[in-house]
């Protein structure tokens, strides 16, 4: 349950995104409804994402995967949720997208690229971060410094989204029910390298 109201005022602003909400995603985003709570914060957020949807350096896989490599460390359910349903509108490949809760269990799924940008995304999102200084320079060499920048500033926005959405008390709006290829079950924690396990990409 959500541990803020999600019927706040609705002002110009809020009956503007609940508008542009329904059209675009066929429902008024529980995260906007919290945010809308505090007007400045809700116009800072729309913009903030507004930019980010107009970074293109980063290969649309990659950067989609990191992003739900980090909702997935955080636990954020909303946004695993939200993150299938726009896997799909993208038109990317559902079976990786489902598996990244548990990719190193399914490891044969993925490149070695994309399981680097994975660790990358999760070592990023540990509290405190866990980037090495071989994870950077591998990415670099092989993404180059533009689309590593944008993998590193998308996987921090979604960060503050996962973060926020987690700290709200958020959950999931039905988004990934209208896909072809449903989430895997959160009844396990993700799989991680314990202690004193080589990792496999080193």
């Amino acid at each position: 349950m959500a541990r803020i109201s999600l019927a706040p005022p609705r002002g110009v602003l809020l009956r503007v995104g609940e508008w542009y909400s329904r059209r675009k995603y066929g429902r008024v985003l529980d995260p906007g409804k919290a945010l809308g709570h505090h007007r400045k914060v809700l116009l800072g957020y729309i913009r903030l994402e507004r930019s980010v949807a107009g970074w293109h350096a980063l290969d649309p896989v990659l950067k989609h995967l990191a992003v739900m490599a980090s909702a997935v460390r955080i636990g954020c359910s909303w946004c695993l949720d939200f993150g299938h349903w726009e896997a799909r509108e993208l038109g990317l490949p559902m079976e990786k997208v489902r598996h990244v809760p548990v990719w190193r269990e399914h490891r044969e799924l993925f490149t070695d690229l994309e399981a680097r940008v994975m660790e990358y995304a999760e070592a990023m999102t540990a509290t405190g971060p866990e980037v090495t200084d071989g994870m950077a320079r591998e990415l670099v060499g092989r993404l180059g410094e533009e689309a590593f920048v944008e993998l590193t500033a998308v996987v921090a926005v979604e960060n503050l989204r996962s973060r926020i959405n987690s700290a709200f008390g958020l959950t999931g709006q039905g988004f990934s029910d209208r896909c072809e290829v449903p989430p895997l079950p959160r009844d396990r924690e993700p799989a991680q390298p314990g202690p004193g396990v080589t990792n496999p990409l080193s």
